[in-house]
């Protein structure tokens, strides 16, 4: 991708180097979130809820980080520009697009961490991978993950990394128009089976909406270069649910997949890349076999 020169977020939270972790304050949205979770694990919503709101209380009046002398390398560093970058050009596509729709586009933060931290939502690892937490509006990523996607799945390159923080903004862009808690409010009353089935539909818009906006900063700035496109169907196809399980344990268990098959993720970030249309991507209004 050609960014040189491209501004910068200033939607980024830097905790890199924090021993255990900046803890944010759970507050309501983070606890309704984790009881959310709690139910479809088949935990008691009260026990749940009195832990995380004295959680939240401890971490309020209590010192919530030592910061330590923490040094990135240069690759790293690069990449958090890069990072920050990205999410700057979300914040450009999602505003032009929001007004367009007679909306006002409300960007989200990122954290950036090493190893691990708090949010809204509970605990971010870098074994839970980059994700969006709605509680507090935030992406969080510790960039090891782009080493692992190229080191351990084959997914790497620019344009694959940027598919994987824009598909996280598809989630906020979900919360923004209101279907992230809408599904979460129905994943909670549903069976296993059919809350996986909603889950894949989320993430798959997600993978969509990632495809929406590579379509409209290619267009504004002429960012794609040779081979980017290819770089995010590779990465696409490497975190399917099909190919994570295959690898992890030799066969697949199609009733637990929770983001889409390899075909199913690399389809509809196509389908985003190619209209640039929000309103082509309603993957709840599709058979779920025919996804």
């Amino acid at each position: 991708m050609k960014l040189i020169g491209r501004r910068t977020s200033n939607n980024v939270e830097d905790r890199r180097g924090m021993s255990g972790g900046a803890k944010a304050s759970l507050g309501i949205g983070g606890i309704i979130i984790i009881a959310i979770i709690a139910l479809l694990k088949g935990g008691n919503l009260s026990d749940v809820v009195s832990s995380v709101t004295q959680e939240a209380m401890n971490n309020q009046s209590s010192g919530q980080t030592e910061q330590t002398a923490y040094k990135p390398t240069a690759e790293e560093e690069q990449m958090a520009t890069f990072a920050k970058q990205i999410l700057a050009s979300t914040e450009d596509v999602w505003t032009e697009y929001f007004k367009k729709l007679g909306k006002t586009y409300q960007p989200p933060k990122m954290v950036l961490f090493t190893n691990s931290t708090e949010s809204s939502c509970g605990e971010a690892s870098q074994a839970t991978g980059p994700f969006y937490c709605s509680a507090d509006q935030t992406v969080y990523l510790d960039l090891s993950f782009f080493n692992e996607m190229k080191q351990k799945y084959g997914g790497g390159g620019d344009f694959a990394y940027a598919y994987v923080i824009a598909h996280e903004v598809g989630h906020h862009v979900q919360y923004l128009l209101g279907t992230l808690d809408e599904v979460h409010n129905e994943m909670a009353q549903s069976s296993k089976k059919k809350s996986n089935q909603l889950s894949v539909r989320l993430e798959l818009q997600a993978d969509f909406y990632a495809g929406v906006w590579a379509n409209h900063e290619n267009e504004r700035y002429g960012s794609l270069e040779d081979g980017d496109i290819e770089e995010g169907m590779n990465a696409a196809t490497a975190i399917g649910d099909d190919r994570l399980q295959m690898q992890a344990q030799g066969y697949t268990v199609p009733d637990a997949f929770n983001h889409g098959t390899s075909k199913q993720r690399t389809a509809w970030l196509k389908r985003g890349l190619t209209t640039g249309d929000i309103n082509q991507g309603n993957t709840f209004s599709v058979a779920y076999d025919d996804l």
